[in-house]
């Protein structure tokens, strides 16, 4: 547009000059300024749009193409864990049924052996489930059955559970109000208080201590999970309820897990209409506080 212009000026300043118009010229020679000033105008707010989509385009791609390489380590590191995951229990279960089936053991030591091998296909039923929940929430197939539940009940059975096949040397608290109603699906619930308490005492370091409280205050039932553990920068907390966001990497881990726990966590949260939140615990370790709405009183 420019040039053209510029050769239109040039032709008609020429024709003007052959015939001696000398007058003409000055007369239109602010005509075609304003014109060429414009035209510039025009130009130079069409190439600034074009610049802006192209570094708007720029960086959009380079956040996909990050966004991937992110999504496909998680993904390799998800495989990593959940082949070690499956494999660790499976080997115990192996070993449990090879000592019933080489040695003559007494009732007591039948009984022991048939708890730890019960223990880890309980390990292994979790996993799957957990699996399992995780890939209905990201299809959003994960349908729920809201009832009155008695939420004190269903966190002193997951407690009980978990005390029964923790080590002894990790130590679980518990501070449960009783008798708080909400109106909530039972097994996501146990999933939701299970996966908190699990992931305190993954993370948790030398002498593990959990503590586990459930209050209902101003109509909100408020489940708190505490540890001494490792805790979580403040630049990781916005990314912990990712699915398979774990820190670190994978290949030189030592802490167990799927990198799914808090994903399924936040997800069952709000289907709840509750909220979660992070914070440090003092001197070290993580604070997880989930809230759901109560009810006032069983039906």
């Amino acid at each position: 547009m420019l040039v053209d212009l510029n050769l239109e000026v040039y032709q008609h300043k020429c024709e003007l000059l052959q015939r001696g118009m000398e007058e003409d010229l000055l007369s239109n020679e602010e005509m075609y300024l304003n014109e060429l000033e414009k035209r510039w105008f025009m130009v130079a707010g069409e190439g600034l749009v074009f610049l802006t989509l192209l570094v708007v385009g720029i960086y959009k791609t380079r956040q996909s193409f990050k966004k991937e390489f992110q999504l496909a380590r998680q993904q390799k590191n998800f495989l990593l864990s959940i082949t070690h995951e499956f494999k660790s229990p499976l080997a115990a279960v192996k070993l449990n049924l090879q000592t019933m089936q080489k040695r003559i053991l007494s009732k007591d030591q039948m009984e022991h052996v048939l708890s730890n091998a019960i223990s880890e296909t309980d390990r292994i039923d979790n996993l799957v489930e957990n699996a399992l929940m995780a890939t209905r929430i990201e299809s959003k197939n994960l349908d729920i059955l809201l009832s009155e539940m008695d939420i004190s009940e269903c966190a002193n059975n997951v407690l009980k559970s978990i005390r029964a096949t923790t080590a002894k040397d990790v130590k679980i608290e518990s501070n449960i109000e009783p008798d708080v109603f909400i109106l909530g699906d039972n097994l996501a619930i146990s999933s939701l208080i299970s996966n908190l308490i699990e992931n305190a005492i993954k993370y948790s370091t030398a002498n593990p201590k959990v503590l586990v409280t459930l209050t209902n205050n101003k109509n909100q039932a408020t489940l708190v999970v505490e540890d001494n553990g490792i805790g979580i920068s403040d630049n990781e907390k916005n990314e912990i309820f990712s699915k398979f966001y774990r820190i670190g990497n994978e290949e030189t881990r030592r802490s167990k897990g799927t990198g799914l726990g808090l994903f399924i966590v936040k997800h069952i949260v709000d289907l709840h209409n509750g909220k979660v939140d992070v914070r440090n615990n003092v001197p070290q370790g993580t604070i997880f506080e989930v809230s759901i709405p109560s009810l006032k009183s069983a039906i």
